[in-house]
């Protein structure tokens, strides 16, 4: 982001509701015009300095929530993209203003599941994300040496430009991928290993259980918000590689409860995170500022 305080320089509407991130929610803001902010994730409490670097905690503790504290104090409402967010960012910034969780939404048209041979013998486990320490690439390597031979793990590099993981014959970088392609490599999958350390909501999660895979996760953050642990697919502890590969494993050999848990999780997505339910909820809360 380049020079965030002049942005409003160049306004030449008159907006009669304003709804953006709080990070520079504080230049936008007007006279006169509600503002609403939405958290789709929070990285500036303790915990999170770990795993960022040290440019971005100087950046979180400083300017950045010195911004994010201003966002709440303006907003007229506040929502979050998941009850875990909401909660954390409620305990962290100490607030009074109750935040309104809006999940976000995955287009269930587009991500789909397809029939997949019963008894095939290479299983292919799909890692998606950015190549970071939050996304828990550091373990997909120890992971992979401690599952079957027939087991592959294929990850996207992300959308920035990091090189590959260690050499391996059975971890295999596919790159970036476009976003018109996701659906397709997913349903190019068995399953998905999602090892990351915070999710605001789990977008790579959601979009694989609306694709019909089983989830192998973190049991962290809003994860458990998506994936019901032994229904859905299984949550295992933050960066424990033995109980990640305990449970690829189980279900690299289990064709039926591979299939039995996918479309679990498709039925989930389709009653609770679909794009039209997510549309439609800020919709409704734009029309009460709208109408008042």
């Amino acid at each position: 982001m380049v020079a965030p305080s002049l942005w409003p320089l160049g306004r030449k509407s008159n907006p009669t509701l304003l709804h953006t991130t709080p990070d520079y929610a504080f230049f936008h803001k007007q006279k006169g015009v509600p503002l609403i902010v939405t958290f789709h994730n929070y990285v500036l409490d303790r915990f999170m300095c770990d795993y960022s670097s040290c440019l971005q905690n100087i950046h979180y503790q400083t300017d950045l929530k010195w911004l994010t504290k201003k966002a709440v104090n303006l907003a007229n409402e506040i929502t979050a993209v998941s009850q875990f967010t909401a909660n954390l960012v409620q305990q962290e910034l100490r607030l009074d203003k109750k935040i309104r969780v809006i999940y976000n939404g995955i287009d269930e048209a587009l991500f789909t599941p397809v029939n997949k041979l019963a008894a095939q013998r290479q299983i292919k486990v799909l890692f998606s994300g950015n190549l970071s320490t939050r996304k828990g690439a550091q373990w997909l390597l120890p992971i992979l040496k401690k599952l079957n031979p027939n087991i592959s793990i294929y990850y996207t590099s992300g959308l920035r430009n990091v090189k590959e993981l260690s050499v391996h014959p059975r971890l295999i970088n596919i790159g970036r991928v476009d976003y018109a392609e996701m659906p397709a490599l997913y349903q190019s999958a068995d399953m998905l290993l999602f090892p990351t350390v915070r999710e605001g909501f789990g977008l790579a999660a959601a979009e694989a259980m609306a694709c019909g895979l089983p989830v192998v996760a973190t049991d962290c953050s809003a994860l458990p918000e998506l994936i019901d642990n032994g229904k859905g697919g299984f949550l295992c502890g933050l960066g424990e590689i033995d109980d990640f590969a305990e449970k690829i494993n189980l279900l690299a050999e289990n064709s039926n409860l591979r299939k039995e848990m996918g479309e679990y999780n498709r039925e989930k997505m389709e009653r609770m995170f679909t794009l039209n339910r997510m549309v439609h909820e800020y919709q409704s809360l734009f029309d009460n500022f709208c109408t008042r």
